[in-house]
């Protein structure tokens, strides 16, 4: 996620910080300090209200981290690696490589999260009953807040729609059921969106009567499910239309190859002048180096073309990362989208097989959906 920092390490798994959750943390932290606690337990002092205010965000955003690192456990533990998780405004995600590849390990990856956050309520609320029996109000006030708020967090997870973990359970019974992943993605989707409309009808309704602040958040927070649910499901046919093909099924020669050493104004002269191409596979002793693009050869001044060779200016393959021929083509169309790259390499091992397309694939991935394949 764009605007994050790393900030630990746990299990393997690199933790983040989104820069929105300053601002979340912020807010909790302050209406905590300045209202929460003080109308609860009135009479104490600014500094106690605000430590306990720190406290409890603190405590709030790693019951946040132990629900996304339960999710992060059971996946690994089904050979499924974790990318990294991250803070944010909603509250977390963990980034896995992939999807599961059968229904029980959607199911058991799925649940971890709120079972967690069960567990932490029954924690905290051990913390508000010992607070109780000592007459420690802080320790009263802080469990209950943090007990109340990891059941609130379970049980709107386990709202049946995707991408929340209940949808994705809803997804693993589906899937379950009928055999068919894209269609158990779809009906989640689908649920998922409902969600979101309800989501932000109810924070209409709450804004127009009086209730702005809930009524934000709430409409807030559905149309960010939307918007994930409908992002779902666009992948969930790109990974349906391209199902049964490989990277090596769809690489190609698309670039012309050219000798390391040339210099880019004969490149321009022979190449992109007389035939228009646009990209060069460079090679040394006829071995595959990296690519250039008209982008980079625009990149250098025209006076430098006739001593600057291609070499100079090309993007090395262990910069980009090959791909396997023998991975899926839907994994190559992430890959791509996710780096941002146009093109990628295709490798057998260390042999070079050729080069693979984003738009090739989404176009392909298009043509195979409208005739229902």
């Amino acid at each position: 996620m764009k605007g994050s920092l790393r900030i630990a390490r746990i299990f393997g798994i690199p933790i983040k910080l989104h820069f929105s959750w300053v601002l979340v943390f912020a807010l909790v932290t302050l209406s905590l300090a300045l209202a929460y606690f003080p109308v609860r337990n009135p009479g104490l002092s600014l500094a106690v209200y605000v430590v306990m205010g720190l406290v409890t965000s603190l405590l709030f955003f790693a019951s946040v981290l132990v629900h996304e690192l339960a999710h992060s456990v059971v996946a690994m533990a089904w050979k499924i690696r974790v990318e990294s998780i991250t803070l944010f405004i909603f509250g977390g995600v963990a980034h896995i490589s992939r999807d599961p590849d059968r229904p029980l390990a959607e199911f058991l990856i799925a649940i971890a999260g709120p079972v967690s956050s069960l567990l932490l309520a029954l924690a905290f609320g051990a913390f508000w009953l010992v607070g109780e029996s000592l007459a420690l109000a802080p320790l009263v006030d802080v469990g209950l807040y943090l007990g109340t708020i990891n059941l609130w967090l379970a049980l709107f997870n386990m709202i049946p729609g995707f991408p929340l973990d209940g949808g994705r359970v809803f997804r693993s019974i589906v899937w379950a059921w009928t055999g068919n992943l894209y269609r158990a993605t779809r009906w989640a989707a689908n649920s998922g969106r409902l969600m979101a409309f309800l989501m932000m009808g109810a924070g209409a309704i709450f804004f127009f009567t009086g209730n702005w602040a809930s009524g934000v958040w709430l409409a807030f927070i559905g149309w960010y499910l939307e918007g994930t649910a409908s992002t779902s499901e666009r992948q969930a046919r790109l990974q349906n239309a391209l199902d049964g093909l490989t990277a090596g099924d769809l690489a190609a020669p698309d670039c012309q190859p050219v000798a390391g050493t040339t210099p880019i104004d004969w490149l321009v002269r022979d190449h992109v002048m007389s035939s228009g191409q646009s990209c060069f596979l460079v090679t040394e002793d006829d071995t595959p180096r990296g690519l250039a693009t008209l982008g980079q050869i625009r990149g250098v001044p025209g006076p430098r073309w006739a001593w600057t060779p291609v070499r100079q200016i090309m993007t090395p393959f262990e910069h980009l990362q090959p791909i396997q021929a023998a991975e899926s083509a839907f994994d190559a169309l992430q890959r791509m989208i996710a780096e941002d790259q146009t093109l990628l390499p295709v490798v057998d091992g260390s042999r070079f097989v050729g080069l693979v397309g984003r738009d090739r694939l989404l176009s392909l991935a298009q043509a195979r959906s409208s005739v229902g394949a």
